[in-house]
């Protein structure tokens, strides 16, 4: 037994040269692999002049593809209907929306258990040899010997579940589902105003329509009578100071008219845009016949009431305190332990095994305790946020009361603003007759004929414009009680469906508003 404190250090020493020599393959494959991974650094590659200008023509078709062309002479319902289903800003809301629901489905996918499969393959180049080493002799008891195939194959099928796994999806769950439900009030908010958007531009631009043709004959009359009146100052025919005063009453009033075509010019594309149709297409506009002056005769308190339950911003404030209460849950929930329950099949080639397959069966408990020490602070956070969305709750819901009376106040106002605008075209009118009817053929005489024709005819555009504002006025009514202008499910569907709604729609809020009916003037 002497030699053997002497065989020791040999082994050891024959076993060290060993472990060396392995590490020199790894180290070049190491460092080959550093090499190669050097190799393939991203750069950043800016797109080329060709890229953009394909991704742009790309957007451009994009942004007007599956639209029916306009046909015809565009109604008020009609661009309403445009605008409902193929305005790009709503179509965004109900993508959102779309992804709102996706999103909830794999929310609710997360509460299942969890069924994991696992396979791998694995070679060695040398068996998985070990010795052992007495603790008292440090000397080697036993020869090297190795109990794992060199080319070993493994198979796993395990179900899983987690208890407070599950309870804090289930949590989240609820909450995603009340976000869904979140994206489509947002979605509302956007219809009711972009639908009092389309009211104003609507009637803005058949101002636009009526008024069009008139600015360019009174633009020329009054270029005329300006050369006139240049022609009469060169032959001194009239006194400078008298010359120069019509000249500048003239030059005054061709500014108006330039700015009055560039409000017009300005109208049409403000629709256009709303309805979603490429900028630069001539539409025609098909107004009804007069004007009928909307009335929302409903008593305050019932107003008021209303706006509380249907405002898209409040019921959102609800959900919203819905979701603190299930954060206040999932924040409790994380402090329970954890009880995991395991159930699976198992597969390993390994020779030297007595079962090559077998079924395990276990159950797990863990427990953060530290949490414990935390618990006040969180349930405090989760307190405190409910407390935050109800307070939040009722100051959106004192501001909603505030806009109703405000609402109610401006459509009071425009009313009264159209009926003196209508009494101010109607006296323009009436002057412009009779100047063209007194008009001799002088210089001063085309002044004031031009003169009244201009007004008359911005009193006609401040016409178009005060009854626009009375229909953005209408439109805010509606959108500050939370009326919608069509039922949900009807904005998917064609254009003529769509308007049929929307007409059967405000004859509805036109009843449910308690009005004497719509007055035609």
């Amino acid at each position: 037994m002497m030699p053997a404190p002497a065989a020791a250090p040999a082994a050891n020493a024959s076993r060290e040269p060993r472990s060396k020599r392995a590490m020199h393959p790894t180290l070049i494959a190491i460092s080959v692999a550093a090499l190669w991974l050097s190799g393939c650094a991203i750069k950043p590659t800016p797109f080329t002049d060709a890229e953009r200008v394909q991704n742009a023509q790309a957007q451009r078709t994009a942004m007007f593809a599956d639209q029916p062309p306009i046909t015809g002479p565009v109604t008020l319902e009609e661009a309403m209907a445009r605008a409902i289903r193929f305005n790009l800003d709503h179509r965004l809301k109900m993508m959102e929306e779309a992804l709102a629901q996706k999103q909830l489905d794999v929310a609710n996918f997360d509460m299942l258990p969890r069924l994991t499969t696992a396979a791998g393959y694995t070679n060695r180049n040398h068996p998985l040899a070990s010795e052992s080493i007495s603790l008292q002799t440090r000397q080697v008891s036993l020869e090297p010997s190795y109990s794992t195939d060199q080319n070993d194959r493994t198979a796993d099928l395990t179900f899983s579940w987690n208890v407070l796994d599950f309870g804090v999806s289930y949590f989240e769950a609820k909450e995603q589902a009340d976000r869904v439900l979140v994206v489509e009030q947002r979605r509302r908010k956007v219809v009711q105003l972009m639908m009092q958007q389309v009211r104003e531009a609507y009637w803005q631009a058949v101002g636009a329509q009526r008024l069009e043709k008139s600015v360019g004959p009174l633009l020329a009359q009054a270029k005329q009578a300006l050369e006139d009146s240049r022609k009469s100052q060169q032959e001194g025919l009239r006194s400078p100071l008298d010359t120069l005063a019509y000249q500048h009453a003239l030059l005054d009033i061709m500014r108006q008219l330039e700015a009055v075509r560039d409000q017009l010019d300005e109208a049409k594309p403000r629709l256009a845009s709303l309805m979603n149709i490429a900028p630069g297409t001539d539409i025609t506009l098909a107004p009804p016949q007069g004007f009928s002056v909307p009335t929302f005769d409903m008593p305050m308190d019932r107003m008021e009431e209303t706006a509380l339950e249907r405002r898209p911003e409040l019921v959102e404030a609800s959900y919203n305190e819905r979701i603190s209460v299930n954060e206040t849950h999932k924040a409790i929930a994380k402090l329970l332990p954890g009880i995991e329950f395991q159930l699976g099949a198992h597969y390993d080639s390994n020779s030297f095994l007595a079962y090559h397959a077998w079924r395990a069966a276990g159950i797990n408990v863990s427990w953060n305790l530290l949490n414990l020490l935390n618990a006040k602070n969180i349930r405090g956070m989760a307190d405190a946020q409910h407390d935050v969305a109800r307070a939040q709750q009722l100051a959106l819901s004192m501001a909603v009361l505030t806009q109703v009376h405000v609402a109610r106040a401006e459509l009071s106002a425009k009313q009264r603003q159209f009926d003196l605008f209508k009494q101010i075209n109607d006296v323009d009118g009436q002057i412009l007759q009779h100047t063209h009817n007194a008009t001799i053929a002088n210089a001063q005489g085309k002044l004031e004929e031009i003169r009244a024709a201009t007004s008359a005819m911005m009193s006609e555009l401040r016409l178009y414009q005060s009854y626009g504002e009375l229909e953005s006025a209408y439109g805010q009514m509606l959108a500050t009680l939370g009326l919608d202008p069509l039922p949900a499910e009807a904005g998917k569907g064609d254009l003529k469906s769509i308007e049929q709604s929307i007409d059967q729609e405000q004859t509805r809020w036109a009843q449910f508003g308690h009005a004497d009916g719509a007055k035609t003037q």
